[in-house]
């Protein structure tokens, strides 16, 4: 079945199929699904579908397929519905068709990681909405379950987000330890431009406008203004314009990020959207 419009080009199964294959490991222990084994004969079938009962964001649907597959490798599943879509409370997001058993024992590691996902898409595309108005970028930040970075950032993709940089391999960040050690942000900017390579960009976080202005006049690629006063964030996004990319950080919320973005920062980067975010509410119903 085609993906709606609003769907996302999907995750290549190479970067989750280990994760799924882990959480189910996990869950089916050393002895099995002792209930569902003990409940269903060997070569039942049954025919399941997982809905919605709350309204959201999906993301997930098909690392939620994946579960069944694994443990049924001629599971039929059949999504109604694609990441990035919204869903209705009672909506149908997909059916599976195959080995009872299968359904039943990977339902848990199925809906995991569709409720995990999707409640992260949710949550982004709430803060996205709520700073539509403004040209800020919502990004996530490295705060991400340890094994699930690429799955929880494609569901900030799901929900409208953007993605900050994956790993401490793919960009340079000077954070404040990076500068105490090196003593200032001067000397810190420059052993980085010694040592990597001249396709990683620099960010620097400040904290100050005094440290902002340093960076600034060393031609790094983006500031991180970390945790400062809106007037002050305000200045500092003023001092940056066309000198390099803002980035806002710091305890931000729904509540406050409108006025965050309201100043003309670039990014706003939200680490609670991957490490906090509610799940949504799914569950299987055999039919």
């Amino acid at each position: 079945m085609p993906k709606p419009e609003c769907a996302l080009p999907p995750l290549h199964r190479l970067l989750y199929e280990e994760s799924v294959q882990r959480a189910l490991a996990e869950d089916l222990g050393l002895a099995g699904d002792v209930t569902t084994d003990a409940i269903v004969a060997p070569g039942a079938s049954a025919t399941a579908v997982i809905i919605v009962r709350s309204a959201g964001r999906v993301a997930g649907i098909d690392v939620a397929g994946t579960a069944f597959c694994c443990l049924d490798p001629h599971a039929a599943v059949e999504t109604s519905i694609g990441d990035g879509c919204d869903a209705s409370p009672g909506q149908a997001l997909a059916t599976i068709r195959g080995s009872a058993r299968a359904v039943l024992s990977a339902e848990r590691t199925a809906l995991n990681f569709l409720g995990h996902l999707s409640g992260i898409a949710t949550a982004t595309r709430n803060i996205v909405q709520a700073v539509a108005s403004y040209e800020s970028k919502i990004v996530c930040t490295r705060k991400t379950i340890p094994g699930l970075r690429a799955l929880e950032k494609y569901a900030v993709r799901a929900g409208g987000g953007s993605n900050h940089r994956f790993g401490l391999d793919d960009a340079v960040l000077i954070k404040d330890n990076h500068r105490l050690l090196a003593g200032g942000v001067e000397e810190a900017v420059r052993r980085v431009r010694r040592h990597a390579g001249h396709m990683v960009k620099i960010e620097v976080e400040v904290d100050t406008l005094d440290e902002l202005e340093q960076a600034l006049s060393l031609k790094v690629d983006a500031v991180l203004l970390d945790n400062m006063p809106l007037d002050v964030l305000a200045q500092g996004v003023r001092m940056s314009k066309k000198r390099a990319i803002s980035e806002a950080s710091g305890g931000i919320t729904p509540a406050d990020a409108p006025q965050v973005a309201a100043t003309g920062v670039d990014l706003i980067s939200i680490g609670w959207i991957t490490h906090s975010a509610p799940a949504l509410d799914v569950s299987l119903e055999i039919l």
